[in-house]
């Protein structure tokens, strides 16, 4: 009989499912015949374009992170009312996941990065592992007042947590003190390859400055301040750009995401997991928005500035257009060494023992 593998990718954003899909496409070229079942609120073309070979896709979201006004602004007030509401009938969901989990009986539980998923696997009696740099307890803890009313629900989270068999905390990672098990992993990442006849394809110029522009999953239209920099041309998701010349729609360039990302000159973005460690696994200089209220930055950031050319502009520079200056600096050094994403064996490696077992 195969392994079964029963994963779930947060939807929070498609930062998780960078994180696991190269973890397992490493574990299925070590396991050809691995079942995968996959448990996600993203959509399975979203999947496909990462995941190699087929898996049961289980189209149901087990977390939303945190409500977001848009790809930079959270929104404290709804993502709390949320989880409170979540926790509410708490028992109950976990016993409904725990049902699904036993149905499909799985060998193992990975988990990217739902405490109601590991909460779920140990009512099942399925073992669980979870996977990421984050985790939602201490990623909303900072957002949320003092208050006995919440302490319950917390306790709820971190028990989920501590309930795996390992915490595998990928670099660069938030400290997670509170988390038990962990075992640092180092960085995952897709690698791209780039693609030298990228501007003749799109009809530029061989001096042009190609800059990507991907702020993430949560939609995000760019402000209408945008610069026009002579010499530049700006890669932008369709539903973001602006009817500019200078802007060419992502979904126009028949290329895989993290081609086109080593592709660049550059890119622009908010400081993400996803976006700092696969650019820098590609050597591609980054020039981000700076979150300072998002937890997970400060970690993100130091790990960023040590493996590649990079830059943070504040979000008044992002909205008044004014970071033309900073872009050129940025552009003026050599691209940094390529970063090797060492962590994808050292998961792949780690599940195949626990499936063993």
């Amino acid at each position: 009989m195969p392994f079964h593998l029963f994963v779930d990718i947060s939807s929070h954003g498609f930062g998780h499912l960078a994180q696991t899909a190269p973890v397992l496409n490493a574990l299925r070229a070590r396991l050809p015949d691995l079942a995968l079942t996959i448990r996600s609120g993203l959509p399975p073309a979203r999947l496909a374009q990462r995941l190699a070979g087929p898996f049961t896709h289980l189209p149901q979201a087990s977390d939303f992170g945190l409500s977001m006004k848009n790809a930079l602004d959270v929104d404290a007030h709804d993502s709390l009312a949320r989880y409170q509401a979540m926790h509410a009938d708490w028992d109950a969901q976990v016993q409904a996941y725990a049902r699904q989990i036993a149905d499909r009986q799985p060998d193992l539980l990975l988990a990217n990065i739902s405490y109601l998923a590991l909460a779920a696997a140990r009512a099942a009696g399925v073992p669980a592992l979870a996977l990421c740099s984050l985790n939602w307890l201490d990623i909303l803890s900072p957002y949320a007042p003092a208050s006995p009313k919440l302490d319950n629900m917390f306790a709820q989270m971190l028990d989920a947590y501590n309930s795996t068999l390992a915490f595998l905390r990928l670099t660069p990672g938030m400290p997670m003190p509170r988390i038990e098990h962990k075992i640092a992993i180092g960085p995952i990442a897709s690698h791209g390859l780039a693609q030298p006849d990228l501007h003749a394809r799109l009809g530029q110029a061989p001096a042009t400055r190609l800059i990507l522009v991907a702020m993430g999953g949560i939609p995000m239209r760019l402000p209408s301040t945008w610069p026009a920099l002579p010499g530049y041309r700006w890669i932008v998701p369709r539903a973001a750009a602006l009817p500019r010349d200078d802007m060419l729609a992502l979904e126009s360039i028949d290329l895989p995401f993290i081609d086109l990302l080593a592709s660049c000159d550059a890119v622009l973005t908010k400081s993400a997991y996803g976006a700092f460690v696969e650019a820098s696994a590609c050597g591609t200089p980054v020039l981000y928005v700076e979150r300072p209220d998002w937890p997970e930055e400060p970690c993100l950031v130091e790990w960023l500035m040590q493996h590649n050319q990079a830059q943070g502009i504040s979000r008044a520079q992002f909205e008044r257009g004014d970071f033309g200056a900073a872009l050129g600096a940025l552009l003026q050094g050599p691209r940094a060494n390529p970063i090797i994403p060492g962590g994808i064996d050292q998961v792949a490696d780690f599940i195949l023992k626990q499936l063993q077992r």
